[in-house]
């Protein structure tokens, strides 16, 4: 089947034709997909499929389809220091790009039902934080996950600024859904066949928007245990930060404003990468189809595949030979950090213990 959007190469190839599809309308959603590339979330071996419009399963382990990741960041409207609860965090590939967004103040949480798979996801961001350039770019909101059924958080849980639930909720679970939200905050999720926006505008007021027709598979509903009740599942708490961390997010974020203006000072340009040219996208689609407990877009009827056009010869060589003279360094925090004069100790911890 195909995808809303034709197969990227890459991670920026598929962000580019999410982008023209208008799936991805906004810059900080851009540079959250850019910064995150899809394909470390595989496994080994089926990484060829990570950049098609696809959603994939493997196990317990599930990614939904690039688009539907889109559509959700966008219809979130996530700011620096909101609260956000994933529900059904999976992978944690959508918490890891919501904490570029929310920054060092705010919360991340995600409840997921596997504990195999949390495990996975505890993998997974421990890898961005020790081996992604992308870690040192932005300001960043680590997740916490826990395993148990979003159905059974705890009734004295504390509310959010952000949720998203990413399996169909039935119409009898909606309102336990919309107690999760802060009054101002936005709830994204699938009811009845339909991606919903859900606004709290008061104590007990809401406004809903469907952004997307889709077919997810339904919420597990909670085991109960030998007195007849579901066991309820506690979120992570909402910890204070100590003023040890404090400190280094702010002595690396004062750095990194400094590498800024030395740059701008410099006339170096902060440009982004070319990108090849196109003469038309596919269309985007509104249905999509839950087949193998795998969500994926319907194909279009028309079989026309879109058209690349490589930039002009001479340009690309010209641009080779440029990129080969300015060879900036890979991680210019880093090396900032690493000739300050403090101890090696203090250095690891400026750096979250990073080796590279």
């Amino acid at each position: 089947m195909g995808g809303a959007v034709s197969a990227g190469e890459d991670n920026d190839d598929l962000i580019d034709n999410l982008k023209e599809a208008q799936y991805i309308r906004t810059e900080r959603v851009e540079q959250a997909f850019r910064a995150i590339d899809r394909g470390d979330y595989y496994l080994e071996g089926y990484r060829d499929n990570a950049y098609k419009d696809l959603a994939w399963k493997h196990g317990n382990i599930h990614l939904s389809a690039p688009c539907i990741y889109s559509e959700v960041m966008e219809a979130l409207k996530l700011q620096p220091g909101l609260s956000f609860l994933n529900l059904g965090s999976g992978t944690g590939y959508l918490s890891t790009m919501v904490g570029l967004i929310l920054g060092p103040f705010g919360i991340n949480h995600g409840i997921e039902l596997h504990s195999d798979v949390v495990e996975y996801a505890k993998e997974k961001l421990e890898s961005f934080i020790k081996n992604s350039d992308s870690f040192d770019k932005f300001e960043f909101c680590e997740p916490a996950f826990v395993v148990g059924n979003c159905l059974q958080i705890a009734s004295d849980s504390h509310q959010y600024d952000r949720v998203y639930c990413g399996a169909g909720v039935q119409k009898d679970h909606e309102h336990y859904m919309k107690i999760l939200l802060k009054v101002g905050g936005i709830l994204v999720m699938p009811v009845e066949d339909q991606l919903t926006q859900i606004m709290r505008t008061g104590q007990n007021t809401w406004e809903s928007k469907n952004i997307l027709a889709v077919s997810f598979a339904p919420l597990v509903q909670p085991s109960k245990n030998d007195s007849g009740k579901p066991d309820s599942v506690g979120l992570p708490p909402c910890a204070v930060r100590n003023l040890q961390d404090l400190a280094r997010i702010y002595i690396r974020r004062t750095l990194r404003n400094f590498i800024n203006d030395e740059m701008q000072a410099k006339g170096v340009p902060q440009r982004a990468p070319p990108k090849r040219k196109r003469k038309r996208v596919k269309q985007r689609i509104n249905t999509y189809v839950f087949v193998g407990n795998q969500l994926i877009p319907q194909p279009l009827d028309s079989e026309e595949e879109e058209k690349m056009e490589e930039d002009n010869a001479g340009e690309e060589t010209g641009r080779g030979a440029a990129r080969e003279q300015e060879t900036p360094p890979q991680n210019l925090l880093r090396e900032k950090i690493m000739r300050l004069p403090l101890p090696e100790a203090l250095k690891a911890y400026l750096t979250y213990f990073r080796e590279k």
